[in-house]
């Protein structure tokens, strides 16, 4: 069943994903949003949000302005959803180092999180360990994305292809590189450019 979910994922997104394969992530572009100044909050952090399952609202920039962030669009039947225990175990390992892994449960896609957040949540915890922080059932596609996804745009990040895109920002709250969902979280490329910001 897993390779048949896998094999499903890669075609339907294999014309999307093939196209970009050959040219690596690229960094912020030019004309992107302006960075932050000192002591501000970063425009792309400046969001308030619900934790998943939970009442609990996050100002991202009170909780994680300084911190390098990961952040994730996730979904739990989907070819690439095993990659939660790779972002666990990047989340375990560097979350001392000041990483933070920020995952965003999204059905977009081929309606592979059709849950409720109770069952997404469940699922995250009980399949996969998942500690890090997990966010409210949002929308990620151009046109329909929550503000967060836009923002990224606007500072240079694709909109997400497809399940599992993950996009690092860095302790200043920039916008710095992403990494396709074919890319697993504990590949060379993903660890080095973490490890180059911590």
């Amino acid at each position: 069943m897993k390779h048949t979910l896998f094999a499903l994922g890669l075609a339907a997104m294999s014309s999307g994903i093939a196209a970009e394969t050959p040219t690596p992530p690229t960094p912020v572009a030019s004309g992107a949003t302006a960075r932050a100044p000192a002591g501000a909050c970063p425009p792309l952090l400046d969001l308030s949000l619900r934790r998943l399952a939970s009442d609990e609202v996050v100002n991202l920039c009170e909780a994680y302005r300084g911190k390098v962030i990961l952040l994730v669009n996730t979904a739990s039947k989907c070819g690439f959803t095993g990659q939660y225990e790779g972002l666990e175990a990047l989340y375990r390992k560097y979350r001392d180092q000041g990483l933070v892994v920020l995952g965003f449960p999204s059905n977009d896609f081929m309606n592979q999180e059709p849950g409720n957040e109770e069952e997404i949540q469940q699922f995250c915890r009980l399949t996969y360990a998942v500690e890090f922080p997990m966010f409210e059932k949002v929308s990620v596609k151009k046109g329909s994305a929550t503000p967060l996804f836009e923002r990224l745009a606007a500072a240079g990040a694709p909109y997400p292809k497809w399940n599992f895109y993950k996009y690092l920002i860095d302790r200043n709250g920039n916008y710095v590189d992403y990494f396709a969902s074919i890319t697993a979280p504990e590949s060379d490329k993903v660890v080095k450019a973490i490890e180059q910001l911590l």
